[in-house]
């Protein structure tokens, strides 16, 4: 769904353009309060995990294809307002180094696919958690739900910002039915994608997906062979089996590999946006990319002839330029051990210094709920 330069006029993206900031602005701040010194890092991995899946086009319906947008997955991940910053960081890598996405469109971009699918996702993840049972399972629906219903949101968005600043006349109608149909199709794809990823990560540690923090089990007891809940027993926060550093050169492992070897085979074919836009005459003003001629433009190494090495290069950089701004990022904005140990701070349980792996396997508990 990245809008490319020419599709919303001028005054439109500038608004947009205004809006996007305030919202990375605001989330700045808010990360702060998400993030420390051992959730940083896995912030930037989601980051360049988003980039590398986004590579994945997946076929929806005939000639068309959709890929992951990640607001979803990032805020239930790593918190909502870091969520806006992966996926913020994502497009600004993709517009500058891979002319994807327009750059005068940032602003629309951001606001469609970072601001609008973050935020309808959390609301609708933390909607349902409260009346689910408190388990890994109801993250896991939740998170099929959340991101499911975030993808046409998304693309109402777009409709709303193309009937105000649209620089076709197309009927809005129109529009809005082609673009809410295939993105509801491409939002199962993103649904089974933030689903999988999200069980994966909370069987292995539950305590570093933010939208899992608080989740518990009570203590068993085994009578006459069977397991049953221990008497006048509080519930114990539920263990993590690994560490969060191997949760993280999995992650970036799977990334290097999607990226670079996988979306190989991804679908050619026109994702919603621009088949909507071939079809109706939305593309009739689409402009030059201002980075047409970089050298990783279109996904693909300048001068690499051969197309699997050139699209695998060009991936690998992506992922790892990625990694590395957005873990510049989200270290930069963290909340340092000085404020975990104030006593206003009250979102979290803070790493003892000199911790090891054992230590934070065991620190599964946080004030924060889901």
């Amino acid at each position: 769904m990245h809008v490319p330069d020419g599709f919303i006029n001028a005054p439109t993206s500038a608004a947009t353009g205004v809006i996007a900031a305030g919202a990375v602005a605001v989330s700045l701040r808010g990360a702060r309060r998400e993030l420390d010194e051992r959730t940083a890092p896995l912030a930037g991995l989601v980051a360049a995990f988003i980039f590398a899946v986004q590579m994945l086009n997946f076929p929806v319906a005939a000639g068309t294809s959709g890929h992951l947008l990640g607001g979803a997955l990032a805020a239930i991940l790593v918190g909502p307002y870091t969520g806006v910053l992966c996926v913020s960081v994502v497009l600004l890598m993709q517009g500058i180094l891979f002319a994807d996405g327009g750059l005068t469109a940032l602003g629309v971009n951001i606001t469609n696919m970072a601001i609008v699918t973050t935020v309808v996702a959390y609301a609708l993840f933390r909607g349902l958690v409260k009346v689910l049972p408190r388990t890994r399972r109801s993250v896991t629906v939740a998170s099929f739900v959340a991101a499911l219903v975030s993808v046409p949101a998304a693309a109402l968005a777009f409709t709303l910002m193309y009937a105000v600043g649209g620089t076709t006349d197309v009927s809005i109608g129109k529009v809005a039915t082609a673009m809410i149909g295939v993105h509801v199709l491409i939002g199962i794809g993103e649904a089974v994608i933030t689903a999988l990823t999200v069980g994966a990560v909370i069987a292995v540690r539950p305590d570093l997906v933010y939208g899992a923090r608080g989740l518990t089990q009570k203590l068993k007891l085994r009578v006459n062979g069977e397991l049953v809940d221990a008497p006048g027993s509080e519930p114990a926060p539920v263990a993590a089996r690994t560490s969060h550093r191997k949760v993280w050169a999995a992650g970036l492992v799977a990334s290097l590999v999607l990226a670079g070897f996988v979306s190989f085979y991804a679908s050619a074919n026109p994702d919603g946006l621009e088949k909507v836009a071939a079809d109706h005459g939305i593309d009739k003003k689409t402009e030059e990319h201002a980075v047409a001629d970089s050298p990783l433009a279109d996904y693909g190494v300048k001068d690499v002839d051969d197309a699997r090495l050139s699209g695998g290069l060009a991936g690998v950089i992506g992922v790892g330029v990625t990694v590395v701004a957005g873990s510049a990022v989200f270290w930069a904005v963290r909340r340092r051990r000085a404020d975990d140990a104030s006593p206003s701070n009250t979102t979290g349980t803070m790493d003892t210094p000199g911790a090891t792996d054992a230590t934070d396997a065991t620190d599964a508990t946080s004030t924060t709920s889901v």
